[in-house]
């Protein structure tokens, strides 16, 4: 007994210090993405292959093998230390399949991919990125070969995000799910549009910047273990749960930019504040999944942040911000505004209905660029074609148009489903702490969201890595994912927003 408890402590120790390097490398990833000198890429981009290819060394070392098969066959491990063991074990083994030289090619390809990202929106011309990323895509496809796949390749990267996802189960939700919302979007169409010009008047920036400040403390976010900062895309990232930071962007003329997107990345940085201490490092001290991680940041956004009760105790203080903008803005005029569904070309900014029609634009094109059925020059066309398919609408350029999401230049292939899958999780949850309290909603009413964090940090939080996202989604809310629950909540909420 005594020895497994060392064995385990040894581990504990072995993790820590891997994550420490891990850690490192996002610190000078977030400062990459704010703060970093132009003429400190390249440098920038060296340090950051070298911390990689040391953490892959120290994940996948002969030390850290032999403790994790002692390990699994330990009596005397608890059944969280037995889960911790099992996940880290499954991640050793997958480690193993990336040589050392790939992945330090892998880094370089994403620090190359990122800052010809930067300069291809500057220039607004997708050609300055595509030769970058084309070379990091061919990394894709070679790492889904080496990770291994059946059926089709982009299983091997889904699964990297979402653990057990497949094509065929991603390809069934949109199929089911999508001619619903182009339902209710025609529906919703065929009646009078809501007024929104207010949310576009000019709000300056230094006055955003506090507001924006003001609120994510009214959330509880804990800026004494975190911050905010300006990006090109906004983003959360996190080093311990007592070091999680958030960047937003501010459009002068567009106020609901700052605002939601704040919101939205409030909501990923709860969950990585609330994750458990003790287990840095370790699957118990990790987010469930990326699906996950988006229903935290979604149910922030949508499920609170665009409620009508949510607004009912913020908008007489969002006025003493702005009362020359807003000051004549009653609260359903308000709720109704920033609930506007129109199809659009940012999907960032887009309203729940449309949002899901940008993800599986995104879905389908990483799809056909993995089976080569797709080249990279082709995008372009590809998504503009596509977005007058689905949404009808007309991109005008490419940074409004496929350049306008940071994850390819990040290697980020296989991601986007978990959006969709995230807002879904949402509704759940948030439906799911509603029939637990109800007086939710009245609290919310009245500014405090405090007991709706703490719910979600007992029922959501405080697991971390140790269940999957359908084994946490049945325990939170006694079934499986359910998008029944999400379409319901859109189907209540357009019926007073457009007297459906």
């Amino acid at each position: 007994m005594s020895n497994t408890r060392e064995l385990y402590q040894q581990y504990q120790e072995e993790m820590a210090q891997l994550a420490d390097v891990r850690f490192t490398g996002a610190v000078l990833q977030w400062d990459q993405e704010t703060y970093l000198p132009a003429k400190g890429a390249e440098f920038r981009g060296r340090q950051l292959s070298t911390l990689s290819e040391i953490a892959h060394r120290m994940a996948t070392s002969e030390k850290l093998g032999a403790l994790l098969h002692e390990l699994q066959g330990s009596d005397g491990l608890t059944p969280a230390e037995q889960k911790n063991v099992q996940l880290t074990w499954e991640d050793f083994s997958k480690q193993q399949k990336y040589p050392a030289a790939f992945v330090r090619q892998l880094s370089d390809a994403i620090n190359k991919a990122f800052h010809a990202w930067m300069e291809a929106r500057k220039a607004n011309n997708f050609g300055v990125f595509e030769k970058d990323l084309d070379a990091l895509l061919q990394l894709k496809k070679q790492e889904a070969s080496l990770l291994g796949y059946t059926g089709h390749p982009y299983n091997a990267l889904l699964n990297e995000y979402e653990k057990g996802a497949t094509v065929e189960g991603i390809d069934r939700s949109f199929a089911a799910i999508l001619p619903q919302l182009k339902n209710l979007l025609d529906r919703i169409t065929s009646r009078p549009q809501v007024a929104d010009a207010f949310l576009q008047k000019t709000y300056p920036k230094d006055k955003q910047w506090e507001w924006g400040m003001w609120l994510v403390q009214q959330l509880n976010y804990d800026l004494a273990a975190g911050r905010q900062d300006i990006s090109e895309h906004p983003f959360s990232t996190s080093f311990n749960p007592q070091d999680v930071r958030i960047t937003t962007r501010v459009d002068e003329q567009d106020f609901a930019n700052m605002t939601w997107s704040t919101i939205h990345e409030v909501g990923h940085a709860l969950y990585e504040q609330g994750l458990p201490t003790e287990g840095y490092g370790l699957p118990s001290g990790e987010a469930c999944s990326y699906s996950i991680h988006e229903s935290q940041s979604r149910l922030w956004e949508n499920n609170v942040g665009r409620s009508r009760g949510f607004w009912q105790h913020f908008l007489p203080e969002l006025k003493r911000y702005f009362p020359d903008q807003l000051g004549d803005i009653d609260l359903d005029t308000f709720y109704r505004g920033i609930n506007k569904v129109q199809p659009s070309l940012i999907r960032t900014e887009a309203d729940e209905i449309t949002y899901h029609f940008h993800v599986a634009i995104r879905y389908e094109l990483e799809k056909q660029l993995l089976d080569g059925s797709l080249a990279t020059a082709d995008i372009p066309a590809y998504w503009n074609e596509h977005y007058q398919k689905y949404l009808g609408i007309t991109v005008p350029d490419d940074k409004r148009g496929c350049l306008q999401d940071v994850h390819w230049s990040h290697g980020s292939f296989g991601y986007f489903p978990t959006y969709s899958l995230g807002s879904f999780y949402a509704a759940q949850f948030y439906h799911a702490a509603t029939e637990a309290n109800a007086g939710l909603v009245s609290e919310i009413k009245n500014g405090n969201t405090a007991n709706l964090l703490s719910w979600l940090r007992e029922k959501v939080h405080a697991s971390g890595r140790l269940h999957t996202s359908e084994e946490l989604c049945t325990q939170v809310s006694s079934k499986a994912l359910d998008a029944s629950v999400f379409l319901h909540y859109l189907e209540t909420k357009y019926q007073f927003i457009y007297g459906l």
